[in-house]
């Protein structure tokens, strides 16, 4: 069913008596044509900014989405699991298990390789995964060996990093 806006707004038609034959009446018909164009092309940009301005509102407290792939390495958070073993919730660990990204559904979305004992759904809101970042093992340094002096040993310090008050005693970060 087409309705105007006109008839939405006025309940009647817009109804424009216009003789043709004369020359003025057709002059003035064609200023209102026009002047209802720019209504309209005013009416069309107030809308575009307030579709601009709610989007803006809308998307205001959104995260940029990480891209996912196949076969990402991601962990699962345990904010909506239930375990029966573990009732306390406060002592659980935030993120259980590591798991594989085995489908891309949507950009929000992602279809993980689960055992079959974990009652969850394949399918999950990558609010709920985290992408698995391997521990970096870091060098060690070789520990040097302290000099005897005057029967105790000590080290040869190379520089001072830094000093802090713990309880009345200072203590030094040393390289």
């Amino acid at each position: 069913m087409k309705i105007s806006s006109f008839m939405v707004n006025y309940r009647k038609e817009l109804r424009m008596e216009v003789d043709i034959r004369k020359k003025e009446k057709v002059e003035k018909a064609m200023e209102f044509v026009e002047k209802i164009k720019k209504v309209q092309e005013k009416v069309v940009t107030a809308l575009r900014k307030t579709q601009k301005e709610i989007k803006r509102q809308a998307n205001k407290g959104q995260r940029e989405v990480k891209e996912w792939k196949k076969r990402d390495k991601v962990i699962l958070s345990s904010k909506d699991l239930v375990f029966k073993k573990r009732p306390v919730k406060k002592l659980m660990e935030r993120y259980v298990e590591l798991y594989v990204v085995e489908e891309i559904i949507s950009k929000n979305v992602v279809k993980l390789k689960l055992p079959a004992f974990i009652k969850v759904h394949l399918i999950i809101n990558v609010s709920r995964v985290v992408k698995y970042r391997e521990l970096v093992k870091r060098k060690r340094v070789k520990e040097l060996k302290p000099v005897k002096v005057d029967r105790i040993e000590e080290w040869e310090v190379e520089k001072i990093l830094n000093k802090r008050k713990v309880r009345g005693v200072i203590k030094y970060l040393v390289r």
